[in-house]
């Protein structure tokens, strides 16, 4: 028995390399009626990659509710619909999750193809031990309440994966080092891209500017409370 046909797809793109994207996803996205799309420039270069052309109508951090839910009816009279993100999983610290749980209620049939993700991707990097993890996405922009975010994780083994700009990596990791002390931290620059790169090091011992370039995209990984780095010398 084959599945019912999605109104909605969440279609996970490259976070770089285009050539990432999986024959599922192109297939999805050229069997859709539109796309559904956080930037349009950035969705109209992966459309001439595969060599087609749909309508796209926007859906960021800026869309209002009832554009939302406008969204919503949208799909259910011209569907099937693709939900296209900047890069990786839609819905997935994205504002595309709003979409997906009206549409939910609305009883639509919805599928996910998964694809590239920055925070495995950078798990895998750092060799850190990871049976659990948390992903706490961008943290605030202010140091205190980044704090109160990282602080319950003093004493937990949980191996921890945040996202950062270019121009906040700095402050961010300084947070995490007031709060976590000396762990650990793999700092992947860059992931898929042409210009790749994985600094591993310890949170009080950043690399510098020469080491580490401050552009592009971050994912930083943080290792888990291990009692070994706390037992005294003996």
């Amino acid at each position: 028995m084959s599945r019912p046909q999605p109104d909605l797809v969440l279609a996970a793109g490259p976070i770089g390399n285009l050539g990432d994207l999986s024959p599922r996803v192109r297939e999805a996205l050229e069997a859709a009626s539109f796309w559904i799309v956080e930037d349009t420039r950035v969705s109209g270069r992966l459309m001439q990659e595969i060599g087609v052309k749909k309508p796209m109508t926007v859906l960021n951090e800026d869309t209002p509710p009832h554009k939302v839910e406008a969204l919503v009816e949208m799909i259910k009279a011209e569907g099937p619909a693709a939900l296209v993100t900047d890069a990786g999983s839609p819905a997935v610290s994205d504002p595309g999750s709003e979409l997906v749980d009206l549409c939910a209620a609305e009883g639509l049939e919805i599928d996910a193809i998964p694809g590239p993700s920055a925070v495995t991707a950078a798990l895998a990097l750092a060799g850190f031990f990871a049976q659990r993890f948390s992903f706490l996405g961008f943290l605030p922009r202010k140091p205190g309440p980044a704090k109160k975010i990282i602080e319950p994780y003093v004493d937990s083994t949980a191996t921890l994966v945040l996202f950062e700009s270019p121009h906040r990596i700095d402050k961010t990791l300084a947070v995490c080092a007031e709060a976590l002390g000396p762990r650990r931290c793999a700092i992947c620059r860059e992931i898929t891209k042409l210009h790749q790169q994985v600094v591993r090091c310890r949170l009080d011992e950043l690399p510098t500017e020469a080491e580490m370039v401050r552009k592009g995209e971050f994912t930083i990984v943080i290792e888990g409370f291990r009692k070994q780095q706390n037992k005294p010398n003996v």
